[in-house]
């Protein structure tokens, strides 16, 4: 079977500071998407639903709740060689220095990849929102082949200037590459693609970030210390001077790189035909299987919103939003555009009058909470006025973050009952 073959290596990213001040206290594929799952639960779900069960994940900051949600989460059987690890930065004899790229990441990381058999090594982002059966890539890696496949994705010009665009030949081989093209220089770097993306003016393809490198070929690149990223350096080198191949994708796929794509990204999940698709039993996304209570709800109106369980809702409204795990909202409150994350505990009624707490976990009572993302464990009191959109600055605080006109209020932040922005 190809997929004994294949190892895959997760990249977690660096310190994710275009996703601050949610990756302030957690690494960027820790991050919590669609209310109940983590970023790095897709790439790891896309590799299961693959059948490809060894995995690593390469991080170096704030790398404690994604080492906690991976162990508890992502069990296999004793008698099986699966596995996912988290390989954080360390220092050795040899290299004391944190990873400068997601090159340099492999390279430090290498000795941990060669203590396993494998023939290709399948490398991924830790950000990315998509679905997609790898086998076909692998099978297509290997029938070109090429030494190293790009998954590339078709996007309009006024998009593709935002990717490392590729230019291919008839047999999907790349045969150029150029980095964020402006609108100028994107003509005449068109590739053959479908009858359909063609229909959609989506004439160019960009680099999705996921390559599938042959070993040997892997294990000689990172040989060379003078290479830090693939997507700047490894991939445009390779071209013209080794077989690199494109395997086309067309479902749904989005970065995850910024507050604004997050924030888009779980909206989306509320319409009524979502792009990407929870609900497919043959892709599903796994996650830390939580024995929680169902969801209570008492005089909310629902439009276009997703609520995962053990949540206590009391709220007048919810309208294109998504509601975390745990989340608790009190009566006469209206919640529209946000994604509200949840909290990781309940409070006792024991512990509420023990420890004297005014303002409660979760959202209070007659609160107006629009444009906002709502980290987890926040603690917002009562008449609490949070309209985010584009007359807010950018700007932070010690309570929240507003980018893009989107207002983040940051774990564990308490905001006074009263307060309006």
């Amino acid at each position: 079977m190809i997929n004994n073959k294949v190892l895959s290596i997760i990249l977690g990213g660096g310190q994710g500071s275009r996703l601050y001040p949610l990756t302030e206290d957690r690494s960027k594929p820790a991050v919590p998407i669609a209310g109940k799952y983590r970023l790095v639960d897709i790439p790891i779900s896309n590799c299961i639903n693959s059948d490809i069960k060894r995995m690593f994940v390469l991080t170096q900051f704030n790398s404690a709740s994604l080492n906690r949600h991976i162990k508890d989460t992502y069990h296999f059987s004793f008698f099986s060689s699966a596995f996912v690890n988290v390989l954080a930065a360390e220092q050795t004899i040899s290299n004391s220095n944190w990873f400068q790229g997601t090159a340099d990441a492999v390279r430090q990381s290498m000795h941990h990849f060669l203590r396993n058999d494998f023939e290709y090594a399948l490398i991924l982002s830790g950000d990315q929102l998509y679905q997609m059966d790898f086998n076909e890539l692998i099978e297509k890696h290997i029938q070109s082949g090429a030494e190293i496949s790009v998954a590339t994705y078709p996007v309009n010009a006024k998009d593709g200037t935002s990717f490392g665009i590729l230019k291919t030949d008839e047999n999907s081989m790349i045969s150029s590459f150029i980095e964020k093209p402006n609108s100028e220089l994107i003509k005449g770097w068109e590739s053959e693609v479908s009858d359909e993306m063609k229909a959609e003016g989506r004439h160019y393809l960009a680099s999705m970030g996921i390559y599938v490198f042959n070993k040997q070929l892997l294990v000689d690149l990172m040989n060379d210390p003078s290479t830090n990223d693939f997507g700047k350096e490894i991939i445009p080198q390779a071209i013209g001077k080794r077989p690199v191949y494109s395997y086309q994708y067309e479902g749904y796929w989005t970065d995850i790189g910024t507050i604004e794509s997050f924030f888009e990204a779980n909206l989306g999940l509320t319409d009524d035909i979502p792009k990407f698709n929870l609900y497919d039993k043959n892709q599903r996304i796994y996650t830390h299987a939580r024995m929680l209570p169902t969801t209570k709800l008492a005089g909310t109106t629902l439009n276009k919103a997703v609520i995962a369980e053990g949540c206590i809702i009391q709220a007048s409204k919810i309208e294109h939003s998504v509601i975390g795990i745990r989340a608790r909202i009190g009566k006469e409150t209206v919640i529209t555009n946000a994604y509200i994350m949840g909290s990781d505990f309940y409070e006792t009624l024991e512990e509420i009058d023990k420890n004297q707490i005014q303002i409660l976990v979760g959202i209070g009572e007659r609160c107006n909470i629009n444009n906002a993302i709502i980290d987890k464990n926040s603690r917002i009191g009562d008449d609490v006025t949070i309209n985010g959109g584009p007359h807010l600055e950018d700007t932070e605080t010690d309570l929240y973050v507003i980018r893009d006109g989107i207002v983040v209020v940051k774990k564990n932040a308490v905001i006074p009952s009263g307060f309006v922005l």
